[in-house]
């Protein structure tokens, strides 16, 4: 049976298929620029996924499946690719949720993000997050700025993940990954515990609590230039999580602090090209100009948008207008971006 599984990773991976889904009375499922994909193969039994569970989870993974009916972990296979697991119990049954992750690290133009990212490394510490939706492909955008800096500069580099998708290779810079619940016991102790680690970057997988965002503002603020993600969906809403995560004593402190160590925000969108043969990054770019420090200081997040509007010298840009970029490039069709556009957005 393992053989049988490797089997459809692989083909998966050659398929270019993003995702991977096993569950109980259906064959296994590919998402394939987007869409789900049932293969042409024969469905699967309960036995299928409890004896694939048994066979590639080691004895102390298969224990923390019992007890918490869940289990994140990764999983690779020479030569091929490495894989993001999910394994969970429905409806009594085991089923897999696999992310496929690529071999290599693409590269910032081999990604077409915007040409300001590679200056954004370039800050000597603050926070850079990037956002969007599950599956949007934030993890690949800061994955290929992290090389970036590996290839180009000599930093000590230390990532928090849960797990660890891409493996990186020590070139200029030393980088130290460490896997949530494996290396350390959580995002908070991983950090605290970085920070005497002599870092100058420091990658944080997921910003899902108060005590993490708490302690990589601090992190931003002690000299370290600070990634992070959260599963918001445009610069304002994420600048707006972060405050609304603190108690409202301690948001007008945390206004300040967010102003002065705030560096950029990155929020994106991943939509499939016209030919229907690839996806492409949509994105939003807010860079912490005086601008826009002020209006985060002062309460006025409202005012942010008519920032990214009209400051594209400064490498700024709205969801809308790089959805509009891509349409006159030709790359995707105005029925895929309407969706994300707002109310009213018409061709012309």
């Amino acid at each position: 049976m393992k053989r049988k599984f490797e089997k459809w990773l692989i083909e998966a991976y050659e398929k270019k298929a993003s995702d991977v889904h096993l569950t109980v009375g259906k064959a296994p499922i590919f998402r394939i620029n987007g869409n789900l994909v049932e293969q042409d193969l024969p469905k699967l039994v309960p036995a299928d996924t409890r004896q694939i569970v048994r066979l590639i989870l080691s004895e102390e993974q298969l224990e923390t499946l019992r007890v918490k009916r869940e289990l994140d972990f990764s999983y690779g296979i020479h030569g091929v690719s490495r894989f993001r697991m999910n394994t969970f119990y429905q409806r009594g049954e085991l089923s897999f949720a696999v992310r496929i992750i690529p071999a290599e690290i693409p590269s910032i133009e081999q990604l077409k993000l915007p040409l300001i990212t590679k200056e954004m490394v370039h800050y000597p510490q603050g926070l850079i997050l990037v956002t969007g939706p599950t599956g949007s492909g934030k993890s690949t955008t800061q994955a290929s700025m992290i090389d970036y800096i590996n290839q180009t500069m000599r930093k000590h580099i230390i990532t928090l993940e849960d797990p660890i998708e891409y493996m990186y290779t020590h070139n200029k810079s030393i980088i130290d990954q460490r896997e949530v619940g494996f290396d350390t016991n959580n995002f908070v102790n991983g950090l605290r515990a970085s920070l005497r680690q002599d870092p100058d970057v420091i990658l944080v997988g997921e910003m899902r609590d108060l005590e993490t965002i708490s302690t990589a503002i601090t992190a931003a603020e002690t000299g370290h230039l600070v990634f992070g993600t959260l599963h918001t969906t445009d610069a304002v809403s994420t600048i707006e999580r972060i405050i609304d995560v603190f108690p409202p004593e301690q948001q007008g402190q945390i206004r300040i602090q967010l102003s002065t160590i705030l560096q950029a925000v990155i929020s994106q969108r991943l939509l499939v090209t016209k030919d229907q043969m690839n996806r492409r990054v949509a994105s939003e770019i807010l860079i912490n100009s005086s601008a826009v420090k002020n209006l985060i200081r002062n309460e006025k997040l409202h005012q942010i948008q008519n920032v990214l509007q009209t400051s594209r010298d400064k490498g700024m840009h709205t969801l809308e207008m790089d959805l509009k970029r891509l349409i006159h490039e030709n790359e995707i069709d105005f029925e895929t971006a309407a969706p994300f556009m707002r109310e009213g957005a018409s061709k012309g």
